[in-house]
């Protein structure tokens, strides 16, 4: 416990009054400090593959630690159990999305969790489901994944999306762009499904940031010729 206190001091003396009523804008809630996203990622880099400190910093409660603790936990020692723990807690976004979603898509479990998670009435872990989603598909060789199954997907998305709670169309347009940019299979289809729902509206808390229009992002990857580069960095904070 004595790295967790460590780490918290530090992520204490990171903290900013103005990040944190930015963040409180967005679904953060206290306990947190308001630490920019560039300290965070400096943390990380100093506690680097540390599962064990991830576990415990995640456990405390506080959003900074939280998503500090995204950045070090090893995917490959999360369970069930523990995932679920994690996606039970993420109570905003970018917990959900980042956080969660980013372990839960290199875990052994990322396809038992997405699965569940999308059916979920709650917001932020139906948003989590999509996110892994997207990340896997961004990452995962276009053979391992089922591509009845992303079909299936995108028609739920298709018919669904201007219907779901808020942070979930932000989740569920990412997949859209994560098929139709990096999954050749269904590249078209994806494009087409884009271009049907039109401009996908979400209250981003009043920030500056935007929606992707989803066919202007798929076109801009195929103009870049990126669709055969998997990436585990792509949509991820």
């Amino acid at each position: 416990m004595e790295d967790v206190k460590e780490v918290m001091n530090e992520l204490a003396g990171y903290g900013n009054d103005s990040n944190k009523k930015v963040f409180m804008s967005q679904g953060a809630r206290e306990p947190l400090f308001g630490v920019r996203v560039g300290d965070v990622k400096k943390l990380a880099k100093r506690y680097a593959q540390n599962h064990a400190l991830a576990v415990d910093l995640y456990r405390t409660g506080n959003s900074d630690a939280m998503y500090l603790a995204g950045m070090l936990a090893d995917p490959q020692q999360m369970t069930p159990e523990l995932l679920n723990e994690w996606v039970e807690k993420a109570h905003w976004y970018l917990l959900s999305e980042y956080a969660v979603a980013g372990v839960a898509a290199e875990s052994p479990y990322g396809l038992e969790m997405a699965r569940k998670w999308i059916d979920n009435d709650q917001e932020m872990i139906a948003n989590a489901g999509w996110a892994t989603w997207a990340q896997m598909v961004a990452f995962l060789p276009n053979e391992s994944l089922d591509q009845p199954e992303l079909e299936q997907l995108l028609e739920r998305v298709r018919t669904t999306i201007h219907e779901v709670p808020n942070r979930v169309r932000y989740s569920m347009n990412n997949f859209l762009i994560a098929v139709g940019g990096l999954y050749s299979p269904l590249s078209e289809k994806a494009l087409g499904v884009a271009n049907e729902i039109g401009k996908v509206q979400v209250e981003l808390g009043g920030t500056a940031c935007r929606v992707p229009y989803a066919p202007v992002y798929i076109e801009k990857i195929w103009k870049a010729g990126k669709e055969a580069v998997k990436s585990k960095a792509f949509l991820l904070r």
